[in-house]
């Protein structure tokens, strides 16, 4: 007989309403990391704030909760329901062992109400306190530093603009942890010491190191670093990191500022400056001036995670370039699931859409070694028809600047008239 696995207790997440496609990718590579999976037990609405999962221990809830920059809150599930009379039920069904721990006469307590997409009055918050009255709480009211923490959580939905009288899902449950929501703020690259035009914002910034299930003593690269925004992300969670980049001037901190007010950069104003403004300086290894088109890595193992934001050949506004035809034309070609980078040594994990505009977005692609690399996949990809590359994503720097390319050489040929 095949040994029973741990026992699952259920949790309620709390999810921040901002990049949406980028949570579920985050949650299932820190539940990875901490030693769980995201099995088909999870109940997840993609959409919704509120999600419920079976997660084997406190313990892992606890470090997925010290990662997370998309989830706010975690509590333990006592119990659930459509109305105010299931939530009632599920909580008198709930097993009284796992509730009396925290509910002795010598522990203090205090009770939260959110709701999500409404908001009641402080009579309306006390009457439905008050209704808990059922449970057996033993200890004393605190509201400032209690022992225990609980929340009745609603849900009214997803549109403002209809809002109903009662809520659609009721929960409530002991608060276990809050995420790192609070690291958004502490590394706004508003606060930041040496910024540039492209730099990463500080929550993508993090999110990627958690696709990228960045943990202390890795050694992760970033081959397009910039001003270092994903660099520091990753030495947060205790990895040492390096870049290359193809701009000296961005590598050295030369040449012309990019904040407001300011003409040049400081000497001072370098990768470096910024690792060492939040403390972390003792994780930078260092970063190297480099075409990342051209190998000059020795073969073999050298990072845990590669983790970049590749240039998309535009930096500054350009004037309009080609006819309405070619624009039109240009616009019909749409994304497909083609386009994605293919190569034999590694699986794709995630393929997350971020919108930018009405008419144009980017992807966190997220992708996981599976083999070594041998002599005989340089070129696999190529001859495979799984990994037939789809040209468009290769060239498009070329189509963007092709009428740009074509003044240029039209104006050098009537300069030589």
């Amino acid at each position: 007989m095949a040994a029973a696995g741990p026992a699952l207790q259920r949790y309620l997440l709390l999810l921040a309403q901002e990049h949406l496609e980028f949570r579920l990718p985050e949650i299932t590579s820190l539940l990875s990391l901490c030693g769980g999976q995201f099995s088909s037990q999870q109940e997840v609405r993609v959409n919704s704030p509120f999600w419920i999962l079976n997660i084997p221990s406190e313990e892992m809830a606890r470090g997925l909760m010290k990662r997370t920059v998309c989830a706010k809150s975690i509590f333990e599930l006592w119990g659930r329901g459509r109305s105010a009379g299931e939530l009632y039920a599920s909580l008198k069904n709930y097993p009284m062992d796992k509730m009396l721990p925290y509910l002795q006469p010598d522990s203090t307590y205090k009770i939260h109400i959110h709701t999500f997409n409404k908001t009641l009055t402080q009579e309306q918050k006390i009457k439905k306190i008050d209704a808990l009255e059922f449970l057996p709480f033993k200890g004393k009211v605190n509201l400032k530093n209690p022992e225990h923490i609980f929340w009745i959580l609603e849900d009214y939905g997803m549109d403002p603009n209809n809002v109903p009288e009662e809520p659609f899902d009721l929960y409530f449950g002991r608060w276990i942890a809050d995420g790192q929501r609070e690291l958004i703020e502490s590394y706004s690259i508003k606060k930041r010491h040496f910024i540039g035009n492209t730099s990463m914002d500080a929550c993508l910034s993090f999110i990627m190191a958690n696709h990228g299930r960045v943990k202390p003593n890795d050694i992760v690269y970033d081959p397009f670093v910039g001003t270092g925004g994903l660099l520091i992300s990753s030495a947060h969670f205790g990895a040492y990191v390096c870049g290359t980049d193809i701009d000296y001037n961005t590598i050295h901190g030369l040449g012309k500022a990019s904040r407001k007010n300011q003409k040049w950069r400081g000497p001072d104003e370098n990768i470096r400056a910024n690792l060492r403004q939040y403390g972390l300086e003792k994780y930078y290894l260092d970063a190297l001036v480099s075409d990342s088109s051209r190998p000059i890595w020795r073969k073999g193992t050298l990072f845990d995670a590669i983790i970049t934001d590749p240039p998309y050949g535009i930096r500054e506004a350009t004037r309009r370039t080609g006819s309405q035809k070619e624009s039109v034309k240009s616009s019909e070609r749409r994304y497909t699931e083609e386009i994605i980078p293919r190569h034999p040594c590694l699986k794709l994990i995630s393929n997350c859409e971020q919108m930018l505009s009405s008419h144009t977005s980017r992807r966190l692609i997220t992708m996981e070694k599976v083999k070594e690399f041998k002599d005989q996949d340089q070129n696999s990809y190529l001859l495979d028809g799984q990994y037939t590359p789809y040209k468009g994503h290769n060239s498009f720097r070329e189509k963007y600047f092709s009428g740009v390319t074509k003044r240029i050489a039209k104006e050098e040929k009537d300069n030589q008239k």
